[in-house]
């Protein structure tokens, strides 16, 4: 009697293989998400796009014609906010969209077993590149009214957006977690990211905040970015300085956090989207 063949083992997709596919899911994600989300329509571009120039025209009028702010560090208002609050504008939509994307693809995850990060990937990928398009857009056009921009920073600019897209990549993925199964961080972050804005140092330089408070509000890291973000295109240094490397240090920490959060809790999703 002749013995029957015992089933084979399902097979193993190799490394790379694997990685071709998780990128070409990344691939076909991030277009969705530029293309849908923005690109796709007129009044998503132009809120992309003009929604942090409208919020930088309130702010100019408001703090030059009706308080009468004067030069910031010596330079005029305009600029020295533009340079710092357009990132800080690109980071907060990149974790709000972060946040939601998990639930944003529900359908797709109930149905498809894929590794559930690359859509908080896409997400933050595909806000922070149209931002920093815009960004680069508003630095040419503040040039053009005649501001002091030094272009030259921009070699320490794309590696600190860099370093931004990663902690913001971090903090998304914990937060899309969380969202699955609590409702309410969606709502709970917007006033929390306000909060932290003005908290900042954007709308104001260091100098004027009060010394006791100093300490509290240099320890922000976004406020470090945005120091260095000065320095490189509004003064042109280019030196690396020691808090360079916190800076990295932090955001591949707040990475690694957030991944290992969302990895905790993504094989659940399915019973919770």
């Amino acid at each position: 009697m002749a013995s029957i063949p015992r089933p084979l083992p399902p097979r193993r997709e190799s490394g790379a293989l694997s990685f071709a596919r998780d990128r070409a899911l990344f691939a076909n994600f991030f277009r969705r998400e530029l293309f849908s989300r923005y690109l796709g329509s007129i009044s998503g571009l132009a809120w992309a796009l003009l929604h942090p120039l409208a919020l930088l025209a309130v702010y100019q009028f408001v703090f030059t014609t009706v308080f009468r702010a004067g030069a910031m560090d010596g330079k005029s208002f305009l600029i020295f906010v533009a340079v710092a609050l357009w990132p800080w504008l690109a980071a907060q939509e990149a974790l709000q969209r972060g946040t939601i994307s998990i639930a944003s693809h529900a359908g797709l995850i109930r149905k498809v077993a894929f590794p559930h990060e690359l859509v908080v990937y896409a997400s933050v990928a595909a806000t922070l590149t149209l931002q920093l398009a815009g960004y680069l857009c508003v630095l040419i056009a503040l040039a053009l009214f005649g501001e002091p921009v030094h272009f030259e920073g921009l070699l320490l600019v794309l590696p600190l957006w860099l370093v931004l897209a990663v902690a913001v990549a971090g903090l998304s993925l914990a937060l899309a977690a969380l969202q699955v199964f609590v409702k309410d961080v969606e709502h709970i972050l917007m006033p929390v990211l306000m909060i932290l804005m003005y908290l900042t140092p954007i709308l104001y330089p260091l100098t004027l905040v009060p010394e006791g408070m100093k300490p509290w509000v240099a320890a922000n890291p976004f406020g470090y970015l945005v120091d260095r973000l000065r320095d490189a295109l509004l003064e042109g240094r280019l030196g690396l300085q020691w808090g360079d490397g916190v800076a990295v240090i932090v955001a591949v920490a707040l990475f690694l956090a957030g991944r290992w959060v969302f990895l905790r809790l993504s094989p659940h999703f399915e019973d919770f989207v």
